[in-house]
């Protein structure tokens, strides 16, 4: 049976990045065998270990959500096979840095070696680069796989000189996806020295769409009808984000207020991908600009009723 990243973590499917380094923070700080003499630490520390460095990587997290930890470890035609390092101490390492626990274990410059840690060279790492990532209704309707191209200064092999390279990142954009979603590299910033590469952070921008209005994980439809039409029966045609025509039967009065709910037409629900939002038609109605004597009789004759 395939592990629960997000079990072991003790977090949901739809946990932010923030929330996810916080459960790590917190429960690898609780089972570090430093801090913890039971005897399923040590295991569970590693459990930890393996969650999180699939889960702090975007493409190993959309790999997994999508093809579970067999898809995740057998490799796709888009990507290679992911083997876990096996070494919880280095993750641990990576992810505290220059906040490293345990520090009154070291003294006087010199290590004191306590359960396996032993201190690295503290890094500082850059603060993160924010970059927007501009998607349309239809990548965020149906998810895609996205490259972009970062540059970056890379350390040579001489470890003193440096290059400016180019990089391609996957982005493995998923059906649900709201506006503002951060998707986070970490460490895919210029490398040095004395630094930790900065984490690179892309952030959903959602382009216009010439049909639709998103509204959370419902979509707008505006369509102009006359007052004919708004005061007797009709009906709608519109083509759905997956190419499919529905016909919508407009059967009550249209007031300037009113408006058409079609459950579960509308954008899918990221956290339960088999749910989805409601399709909204709102109306714009053209008033004639003016009306003869004889049709303003006419229109007053057929709206005039009896109590």
């Amino acid at each position: 049976m395939d592990q629960d990243y997000y079990e072991i973590l003790q977090v949901s499917r739809s946990a932010t990045d923030s929330e996810i380094k916080n459960a790590y923070r917190r429960l690898a700080l609780k089972f570090h065998p430093s801090n913890n003499k039971e005897p399923e630490s040590l295991r569970i520390f590693s459990e930890l270990g393996e969650a999180y460095d699939v889960l702090c990587d975007s493409l190993r997290k959309a790999t997994y959500d999508i093809y579970g930890e067999k898809g995740l470890k057998g490799g796709l035609d888009w990507s290679s096979k992911y083997s876990y390092h096996g070494n919880p101490e280095k993750t641990f390492r990576q992810f505290f840095g220059a906040d490293m626990p345990f520090s009154d274990f070291y003294a006087d410059d010199a290590p004191l070696k306590f359960a396996g840690l032993t201190p690295e060279v503290v890094k500082v790492q850059d603060p993160p680069i924010e970059k927007e990532l501009h998607l349309t209704l239809d990548d965020l309707f149906h998810g895609r796989m996205k490259k972009v191209m970062i540059s970056r200064r890379v350390m040579n092999e001489d470890g003193c000189t440096y290059s400016n390279k180019d990089k391609i990142l996957t982005i493995h954009v998923q059906p649900g996806w709201n506006e503002g979603t951060r998707i986070v590299f970490p460490r895919e910033g210029d490398q040095g020295t004395n630094i930790i590469p900065a984490d690179i952070i892309f952030i959903v921008r959602e382009k216009s769409h010439p049909l639709f209005v998103r509204q959370g994980d419902d979509l707008i439809y505006k369509t102009q009808i006359s007052l004919l039409m708004a005061l007797t029966c009709f009906s709608v045609t519109v083509k759905t984000l997956d190419s499919r025509e529905l016909n919508i039967p407009i059967n009550e009065i249209v007031h300037p207020s009113y408006k058409k709910v079609v459950p579960g037409e509308g954008m899918p629900l990221f956290e339960e991908r088999t749910r989805r939002g409601n399709l909204i038609l709102v109306f714009d109605i053209n008033f004639p600009g003016k009306l003869s004597v004889r049709r303003r009789q006419l229109i007053t004759q057929a709206l005039l009723f009896k109590k």
